[in-house]
């Protein structure tokens, strides 16, 4: 198991299979939050559902329609269950704020580079820790 420990953005405890975009992610016109799938033609993770996931990503990209797209994905039960991000800015921290999912950031390593998609998380965003168990 590796462990991180970074700075509480929301908090609360949430665990289940990473996510991992190595891409800012675009909340207006870049995800359906009907869907939590990512539609945004030229992303890496086109087509990909993040619903009940452990989001890990850089960070926001866009306007402030952001946190109003990403509060959506709550309200239809479609946000994913937690967000890990390497750059904290007032959207993000917004977005994260209003989707009510535990979130982390400044974490001492680079989660980009740490966790891969489908390993198992358990965010800590009370206590700061995020563990990763590798994929099989």
């Amino acid at each position: 198991m590796i462990t991180l420990h970074g700075r509480t953005v929301v908090p609360g405890v949430a665990a289940g299979e990473a996510l991992v975009s190595h891409e800012p992610i675009s909340g207006w016109g870049g995800i359906d939050p009907a869907k939590g799938i990512i539609i945004e033609p030229r992303h890496e993770l086109f087509g990909v559902c993040f619903t009940g996931k452990i989001l890990v990503f850089p960070s926001a990209k866009g306007s402030s329609g952001w946190s109003a797209t990403f509060h959506m994905t709550r309200l239809t039960e479609t946000a994913p269950k937690a967000m890990i991000f390497t750059t904290m800015t007032t959207k993000m921290a917004l977005g994260a704020v209003v989707t009510r999912a535990p979130a982390i950031t400044d974490l001492d390593g680079d989660p980009l580079s740490v966790i891969e998609t489908g390993d198992w998380v358990k965010v800590d965003a009370d206590a700061g820790i995020v563990e990763i168990t590798k994929k099989v």
